[in-house]
């Protein structure tokens, strides 16, 4: 395949994300253009970034979540292939290198990604009814958001990021939605990123981040199984997460912890919204 840096995109989604946006960009290669879609409407890392940095825009957004804003980045990229990346991501000296070389091998692909460098967290999960190309090239089911090489090609417009996802699970949605349509995943073994997940928002906002996760956790989890399998499989997936959460929530109501009370609020309003149709709304508070 014709896979090389002058046809591909990167796009980050960024949110608070000033303190570690730059140890990512730093990694990639200068010639590589950038779309940076940074939904906390920071005009000075606009400004920071596009006087810093080569072949790179910033759009100012709402925070519409992580799906969405992966997807206007991807409308707005002229190549053929986009790097969706998050912002806590580094690359290493070897990373393009490898994945070009194994594209070689490789007639065709939907999407696919250098491996996590961290074995205790890895961001796939092999394919048990696919062949591996070989030991290096690994046929996978879905690959975790925080780096997917996506081939633009193989999608249809409205068939990028699921955008009722605010948060979570929208890259299994992709990734499930393609595999259905026998589209080629994979992981690239020998190539690997350095990921440093919890740390791409600022740590002022630890709480209210925590409960943003907790709430939209649950939420994706119960839209996406019922999605793909039906309200009643989803319901029984869900059942002992909300069981869990209203003996917890009680528990540390009577217990006087407020934070871990909020956490477990936060999980049964997210499952109740989802369970009901709600949207995808709970948001951090400016």
């Amino acid at each position: 395949m014709n896979l090389n840096i002058k046809n591909i995109t990167f796009i980050i989604v960024t949110f608070n994300s000033e303190k570690i946006i730059n140890q990512c960009l730093n990694t990639l290669p200068k010639e590589a253009y950038k779309i940076i879609i940074e939904n906390s409407k920071n005009i000075k890392l606009k400004t920071e970034l596009e006087s810093k940095y080569d072949n790179i825009e910033v759009i100012l957004n709402e925070n519409i979540g992580m799906g969405a804003s992966n997807n206007i980045g991807i409308k707005k990229s002229k190549t053929k292939y986009v790097f969706i990346l998050n912002p806590d991501v580094k690359f290493n000296d070897y990373t393009l290198k490898k994945i070009f070389e194994a594209s070689e091998q490789i007639s065709d692909f939907t999407i696919l990604s250098p491996k996590n460098s961290d074995p205790n967290y890895p961001n796939y999960k092999e394919s048990k009814t696919n062949k591996n190309t070989n030991e290096n090239i690994i046929n996978v089911d879905y690959i975790d958001g925080f780096s997917m090489l996506i081939n633009k090609e193989k999608f249809h417009e409205e068939e990028f990021f699921d955008e009722n996802f605010f948060l979570y699970l929208e890259n299994n949605d992709l990734c499930l939605r393609m595999k259905k349509k026998d589209h080629k995943i994979y992981i690239i073994k020998n190539s690997t990123v350095d990921h440093h997940g919890g740390i791409s928002t600022d740590k002022l906002l630890f709480n209210e981040t925590e409960y943003l996760r907790n709430w939209h956790w649950m939420w994706s989890k119960f839209y996406f199984n019922k999605k793909h399998y039906g309200y009643l499989n989803a319901f029984n997936k869900v059942f002992l997460n909300l069981l869990s959460a209203m003996l917890k929530y009680f528990f540390y109501l009577i217990s006087f912890n407020f934070y871990k009370r909020n956490i477990y609020y936060m999980r049964m309003s997210g499952l109740f919204n989802s369970m009901l149709g709600r949207k995808s709304w709970y948001r951090i508070k400016d």
